[in-house]
């Protein structure tokens, strides 16, 4: 397994016990753990778990990325690659992007959550802030705390956040989204880019990307002549 990705046979912790370590982690786990929070009236699943989509709905290309909020090499691809994607792909009509979680330990299913929990329009915002500031928050010894502080800055209250990282619904809308991803493409690491529904194998340069997006875009063309 190359260098660049982290890998997902290595974990062995199993993501059911995430949601109670997590609620463990801000106080909140009570004899109520199997019901529905009290507070989870004030989330609007639906549109909590929806897709995140950037760029137009016409788009001849449609680009997912499945990414763990803790994952270095997601923070090293957001801050490269994602870039171009972003300026001369999505900004000009031509890709359709969606950002879905694949979390690999406790913190990032709580980034993840946190993240869904902000309005829509911020919600690429945060990620962007996750991912940039990556290596401070995710090592302090408060992660925690440290992961509600973004919030805080994203205009997410500390009830809020405690709110939406304990609701056990938001948890198991996360993990339905890592676990269909996982089925469905067969994900072997983080970052996994698919684009047109095909999965892009190995380390997704600013070259390799331009050049499988342009390839993509002259078939497009191909295929309308």
């Amino acid at each position: 397994m190359p260098k660049h990705m982290v890998k997902i046979r290595e974990i062995t912790v199993s993501l059911i016990m995430i949601f109670l370590f997590s609620l463990m982690s801000l106080g909140t786990v009570s004899a109520e753990l199997k019901t529905k929070n009290a507070e989870s009236n004030s989330f609007e699943l639906e549109s909590i778990i929806a897709d995140r989509v950037l760029g137009s709905a016409n788009a001849k290309i449609t680009v997912i990325e499945y990414a763990s909020m803790t994952c270095p090499h997601c923070a090293e691809f957001h801050a490269g690659p994602f870039q171009i994607l972003k300026t001369e792909y999505i900004k000009t009509g031509k890709v359709r992007f969606i950002y879905r979680d694949f979390p690999l330990d406790r913190l990032a299913l709580a980034a993840a959550m946190m993240a869904r929990c902000a309005p829509k329009e911020r919600y690429y915002p945060i990620v962007d802030i996750i991912f940039r500031t990556q290596a401070n928050w995710a090592k302090q010894a408060n992660s925690t705390d440290a992961l509600s502080q973004i919030g805080l800055l994203s205009g997410i209250s500390k009830k809020t956040y405690k709110a939406c990282v304990g609701n056990k619904d938001i948890y198991e809308g996360v993990m339905k989204i890592r676990n269909d991803g996982e089925k469905k493409f067969n994900i072997q690491s983080t970052p996994t880019i698919i684009i047109n529904g095909k999965p892009i194998k190995g380390h997704l340069t600013a070259k390799k990307l331009r050049l499988t997006l342009d390839s993509e875009l002259a078939k497009s063309k191909t295929t309308q002549r």
